[in-house]
């Protein structure tokens, strides 16, 4: 079955329907709620409330569009506005404690992850959310201009201001 005959099911109010555009796009977006919450228990809260509010708009979801970027839209909207409406701190306890246990395991790989974690938190809201969208959720770039309703050239420069302020941040030379 395609993503548009699903689509048509949901929007013709098939739950079952709606469970398989769940089960396809629940990692994406939770990977991509963690990444801006740096929380499990609230990325996994954000994702289902994107799912019910994705589940009461179905039916006003254009066919022949792609699902990834409206579903993704729908999260960072959520996260946000639970932002908005929570004002959490800075440095999130699940973040301080990962950067505790990195401190335990001397890898190299636990210890680099740990660095772009603190580096991605030094970026301005509005570069972090283009970094992770475009290079951790794999939206491209019209997505993900489409999915922050900004226009394309100003997600690009960001995305250059922002890769170019992680290579600062991380150490790494510029002219790779």
């Amino acid at each position: 079955m395609t993503e548009d005959e699903i689509i048509r099911q949901c929007q013709a109010g098939d739950r079952d329907a709606f469970r398989l555009l769940v089960e396809q796009y629940k990692d994406v977006l939770y990977g991509t709620a963690y990444l801006m919450t740096n929380s499990r228990t609230i990325a996994e809260d954000q994702v289902q409330e994107a799912f019910i509010s994705a589940w009461k708009g179905i039916g006003s979801f254009q066919m022949g569009r792609p699902m990834k970027p409206w579903l993704v839209r729908i999260l960072v909207n959520k996260v946000i506005s639970y932002r908005r409406a929570n004002s959490n701190p800075t440095l999130p306890l699940d973040l301080e404690s990962s950067a505790n246990s990195a401190m335990d395991d001397p890898t190299e790989e636990v210890d680099r992850r740990d660095q772009l974690r603190q580096a991605l938190l030094q970026l301005s809201q509005e570069q972090r959310q283009v970094v992770l969208l475009r290079y951790f959720t794999g939206l491209s770039l019209v997505e993900t201009s489409a999915v922050l309703g900004r226009r394309e050239g100003t997600v690009k420069a960001q995305a250059h201001r922002a890769l170019e302020q992680l290579r600062n941040l991380l150490g790494e030379d510029n002219d790779q």
